[in-house]
């Protein structure tokens, strides 16, 4: 059985009832709507769920930057680590809604299939205000903003002032959301749609191929764009989308202090600030706990983060990532309740196995066979 590194198995415990907190918001929307009216007036377990993935993001992509010193060894790794499981995903749906199995979003439809693509295999869908082919991957919009602002701090040798970016962040989502309340990037502007993540496919391919100067300018360029989609194209509006940013560098400062670069009270501040700023970001009775036990169980694992894990709950977290891209297709194909939990573990380690371990090793072999010298 897989055995995680120890000094990751805090994490990996956090991603793995991740992951089901989202599985169980959808499923019981699905199956046990009455019931799970009233759970959700009280908490949102799905915005538990991808809150405590973001900060586990902010805590470890910076970490795995800086680890290999490398900007296009860290491309590599994270387009090797996230699209073959995306677009075998993606692929399935369609192939899935072509059988008349699952109901495509009607919104794919509305606009043309290159610029929905581009917008789903840029990860950069919610962003844009275009229709997604897997409801949940609105995450990983915010997910690659947050790759693209961190590279460009590190190649700028500004990452480590990740608590001040966390604070800054926090009270500009505050602002902005009250003055850009909704998203100022969308409608049906296809041009936009293709040249804005064309414009970061762009930047990410000159970091990661470019030297020097033209390397840095295009890591500050990439950065600024994703800044900027997240300010002006959050479909949840704006002060959501970059109090989600201000969560991932929450994370990142623990992770400085942790090592020793900026002092605990400093992350303590900076966590408690975008917390504080994050509580209202949106009018929803649910939501404010969510976050705040979100917060409240990272804060948890990482006080424990030397003790042992049971290493089924680390194996949950390395298959996090099937489970959470699957699940919202099985809930389509499987409509007993009780044979959905029992398929959605063994398939979600499936798919670990046959697509996500294969192209992780290949990504690392290309990593190890490239890397840049010293």
């Amino acid at each position: 059985m897989f055995r995680a590194p120890a000094r990751l198995a805090w994490l990996d415990a956090l991603r793995g009832p991740a992951a089901l907190a989202v599985t169980m918001h959808h499923a019981g929307w699905t199956f046990v709507p009455e019931l799970w009216t009233e759970v959700d007036r009280r908490i949102d377990l799905g915005t538990w769920g991808v809150f405590v993935f973001f900060l586990v993001s902010g805590y470890i992509i910076p970490a795995s930057l800086e680890r290999r010193g490398d900007v296009r060894a860290f491309w590599t790794g994270r387009a090797f680590r996230l699209l073959p499981l995306l677009v075998s995903a993606c692929g399935l749906v369609l192939l899935l809604a072509l059988a008349g199995v699952l109901p495509l979003e009607p919104q794919l439809a509305e606009r043309p299939l290159p610029v929905v693509a581009l917008g789903n295999l840029t990860m950069l869908q919610e962003l844009l205000n275009l229709p997604a082919v897997i409801s949940v991957t609105w995450t990983l919009s915010y997910e690659m903003a947050f790759y693209l602002i961190s590279v460009a701090l590190f190649q700028v040798r500004q990452a480590g002032r990740s608590a001040e970016i966390a604070v800054v962040l926090a009270l500009v989502a505050v602002g902005l959301g009250l003055l850009v309340p909704q998203t100022m990037i969308g409608g049906r502007d296809d041009v936009a749609a293709v040249l804005l993540p064309a414009a970061v496919v762009a930047a990410v391919a000159v970091t990661a191929l470019g030297h020097g100067r033209v390397r840095t300018a295009a890591a500050v360029a990439g950065g600024l764009l994703g800044l900027g989609l997240v300010i002006l194209g959050s479909r949840a509006g704006t002060w959501q989308g970059v109090i989600i940013l201000a969560t991932m560098f929450a994370g990142t400062a623990v992770y400085r202090a942790e090592q020793g670069a900026v002092p605990r009270r400093t992350a303590a501040v900076a966590v408690a600030v975008v917390l504080g700023c994050g509580l209202f970001a949106r009018d929803e009775p649910s939501w404010a706990p969510a976050i705040a036990l979100a917060y409240g169980a990272f804060g948890l694992a990482f006080a424990l983060r030397r003790r042992a894990f049971p290493r089924w709950l680390a194996w949950l977290g390395v298959i996090s990532f099937s489970v959470y891209l699957l699940h919202p297709i099985l809930l389509h194909v499987i409509p007993d309740p009780v044979l959905y939990f029992l398929a959605l573990i063994p398939l979600s380690a499936m798919t670990y196995r046959l697509i996500e371990a294969p192209a992780q090793r290949l990504g690392k072999r290309l990593i190890a066979g490239g890397a840049e010298p010293r």
